[in-house]
């Protein structure tokens, strides 16, 4: 009866599996990295750990202890030269385990087992995410600053006036005197008779018609604020004339 034998025997007696968890772990050793099935995996872990650790302690006690259950040199050798070396620093957790298929015919679980120290891959991810996380760190405080920069004041563009209240300049005509730099009306009233009619003919579109002879005079008025006296003259007006 296997009253409070809670581990699991893989099937075979205590000679075979003491036999193969020792080679398993010699592999290990050796090769930095074994493909086994799960549940033995998971057997070997608890086997070889303790051994691991016991070799941070080069002693020959400690290496006679270690050979007792290798029953290799070479993997003893390994293990207290390159493996211990590499161990050093950390506290347990020397393997990894890794699902990868079901294995053909009885589909049992199969996995990668290998030492975490010497996946090198795995180590320079794990380094270069840790140094970015370190650059960037998110706290709840805002950030200071020695010597806060003024804010340069927004200057706002002049707003372009409304030509069309000029009489005899429709909403077409004043698009067609913003395109040629004349959108306010203080350029306008800078502006002469023949000027105008002169932008009116090249542009596209019938505008031969109009007479701009007042539109300056018009915008010198709208410029100065004088609405009243604009709105008075543009009733007299017909069309701009």
């Amino acid at each position: 009866m296997r009253h409070g034998k809670k581990f699991n025997h893989l099937g075979r007696k205590k000679g075979h599996r003491e036999a193969m968890l020792n080679n398993m772990a010699a592999s290990l050793i050796l090769n930095k990295r074994i493909f086994t099935t799960t549940a033995k995996a998971k057997a070997l872990r608890v086997f070889v750990e303790p051994l691991i650790t016991k070799s941070k302690s080069n002693t020959t006690h400690s290496r006679r202890v270690v050979f007792g259950y290798l029953q290799s040199k070479d993997a003893v050798t390994e293990l207290f030269t390159a493996v211990a070396s590499k161990v050093a620093d950390r506290p347990g957790g020397y393997t990894r385990i890794l699902k990868t298929h079901n294995r053909l015919g009885d589909n049992a679980d199969m996995c990668m087992m290998e030492l975490v120290d010497f996946n090198d891959a795995m180590l320079e991810a794990k380094a270069s995410k840790g140094s970015k996380k370190s650059g960037s760190k998110r706290t709840r405080r805002g950030k200071k600053s020695n010597a806060p920069a003024a804010a340069a004041p927004k200057v706002k563009a002049p707003k372009a006036d409304d030509l069309s209240k000029i009489e005899g300049v429709g909403p077409k005509i004043a698009e067609v005197l913003a395109a040629a730099g004349l959108d306010s009306f203080a350029k306008v009233a800078d502006s002469n008779a023949d000027s105008l009619k002169e932008i009116l003919s090249n542009a596209e579109g019938n505008f031969g018609g109009h007479n701009p002879g007042t539109w300056a005079d018009q915008a010198k008025m709208a410029a100065d604020g004088k609405w009243d006296e604009l709105k008075k003259w543009q009733d007299e007006l017909d069309g701009g004339k």
